[in-house]
C-alpha cells in the first residue's frame, strides 16, 4: 500500500474518532502516528490533510451539502461524511494531487470503510464539486 494511500485511511480514522469522541488535534494526531508508525512522508501528509480539514472545515461542509442532493450534512454517516471532508480539502488544498486521484482514492475508502452504496454517492458529489471548482477557476482567468 502507498504512504499517501495509508495517510489517507489514517486521516479518515481519525476524523471519525474526533467527531465520535471530541479532543485536542494535536494530541489525537500525535498518538495516532505513534500508534501506527507512520514513515515520514506519510505521517507528512495525514498532518496536512487532517490540519487542513479542521482549519477549512465549515468552507469544506458548505461545499458537501450544496452538492449532495436531498442530503444534510447530519444525515450523512459519519464515514461517508469524513471521506467527503478529507476529498473536498484535496481538491481545493493539495493541487499537487491530481483531481482523478482524489476521487479514485476517496471512492476506494468509501469501498473499504463505508457502505455498499457509499462509493457511488462519494463520486457522485465529488464529480459534481470538482466541476464547481473547475467552472470557477474557468470564470477567474476569462
Amino acid at each position: 500500500m502507498g504512504q499517501r494511500r495509508r495517510a489517507r485511511e489514517l486521516a479518515v480514522q481519525l476524523l471519525y474518532q474526533l467527531e465520535t469522541s471530541p479532543e485536542d488535534l494535536s494530541s489525537a494526531m500525535d498518538r495516532f502516528e505513534l500508534a501506527f508508525g507512520l514513515p515520514a512522508k506519510a505521517a507528512e501528509f495525514y498532518g496536512r490533510l487532517v490540519k487542513g480539514v479542521s482549519d477549512h472545515r465549515a468552507e469544506i461542509d458548505q461545499l458537501i451539502e450544496r452538492f449532495s442532493k436531498n442530503w444534510k450534512l447530519e444525515r450523512m454517516s459519519k464515514v461517508d461524511r469524513n471521506i467527503l471532508r478529507l476529498a473536498v480539502f484535496e481538491l481545493i488544498g493539495c493541487p499537487d494531487v491530481p483531481d482523478k486521484v482524489v476521487i479514485n482514492e476517496a471512492v476506494d475508502l468509501g469501498k473499504r470503510f463505508g457502505t455498499g452504496e457509499s462509493g457511488a454517492f462519494i463520486n457522485g458529489v465529488l464529480d459534481a464539486i470538482k466541476n464547481h471548482l473547475e467552472e470557477e477557476a474557468a470564470a477567474c482567468v476569462s
